[in-house]
């Protein structure tokens, strides 16, 4: 976690060096939490322990992030990355969680976070939270996404799908069928180009076959990706259009229809007006009756 208190923790000044400190992992002087610390009391008596200690911490960064002070958050992070020596062992075990999603709030806002800071937070919180390694593998790969490294992303997700720790259980299941859908939309992404490029090709030219050839191979891919995550209960929007797309693209109209109502009206899916959008454009498309279409706009 050094790198995440280097870059983020703020240096002591010469008027605080003369007053009682709290000292960081790293040595550094936090006078402000001293303070902090001193002020906070249960039935008369000042928390002094270790428990009380970190609790006083996580309000404390609580309060900053609804303020939106990403400094100040940082600092107070720095002294409770502490909990993770807890003798609490319950305590122990939830908080890589608790680290990881106060952490990527901070780094994300902070003025002075930088993606190679990100990344190591991500990584070393990977192995130290390894029951949330799945989570935050995914979490990590949407940073990048956001930062346009479609690469980067996908390398990401790849070495989540592969993971495996423990047990099998459904929520794992969700999470890896979750990383697969989006390893689905970045083949997806790519289909999407190839389909462009080809669309400026002559049917005749010989790297026609070859961009249909690849083109191919992709929806193969991105269909394994994507089918299974849009069978599971949910509102998976951007993964049925991107499926039924390359579906439609390929002639299958009848496995495009059944996806589509399959979304629309089977009842373990959650009402979403969404789904009855999207068959009734593949509808009007299919040139389908117009009290057909009416019909489906009903939800």
């Amino acid at each position: 976690m050094s790198d995440f208190s280097e870059e983020l923790v703020r240096p002591t000044t010469e008027d605080e060096q003369g007053e009682t400190c709290v000292l960081s992992g790293t040595g550094m002087c936090f006078p402000w939490l001293q303070k902090h610390i001193e002020t906070v009391a249960t039935g008369g008596k000042r928390e002094k322990d270790f428990a009380q200690t970190t609790s006083a911490c996580l309000s404390f960064i609580q309060e900053a992030l609804l303020k939106h002070q990403w400094q100040q958050a940082a600092e107070y992070m720095h002294s409770y990355l502490q909990i993770l020596e807890d003798s609490d062992s319950n305590k122990r075990q939830g908080a890589p969680e608790i680290i990881w999603r106060l952490g990527s709030e901070i780094l994300y806002y902070h003025p002075k976070s930088s993606l190679e800071t990100f990344n190591t937070f991500a990584d070393r919180m990977k192995n130290i939270g390894v029951m949330n390694y799945l989570k935050i593998s995914l979490q990590h790969a949407l940073y990048l996404l956001h930062h346009g490294l479609l690469e980067d992303a996908n390398r990401n997700l790849s070495q989540a799908e592969t993971w495996r720790y423990g047990e099998k259980s459904s929520s794992k299941e969700v999470l890896i069928n979750l990383i697969q859908a989006y390893k689905g939309l970045l083949q997806y992404y790519t289909w999407s180009k190839k389909k462009m490029e080809l669309s400026q090709l002559d049917e005749d030219d010989y790297a026609y076959n070859t961009a249909s050839q690849n083109m191919l191979n992709h929806s193969w891919k991105t269909s394994i990706n994507l089918c299974a995550l849009i069978q599971i209960p949910g509102v998976w929007d951007p993964f049925v259009k991107s499926y039924v797309e390359m579906l439609e693209f390929y002639g299958d109209q009848d496995g495009a229809r059944e996806v589509l109502t399959n979304y629309a009206y089977d009842e373990k899916f959650p009402s979403n007006p969404n789904a009855h959008i999207y068959l009734y454009g593949f509808l009007k498309r299919e040139r389908a009756p117009r009290e057909k279409l009416i019909s489906v706009l009903k939800v």
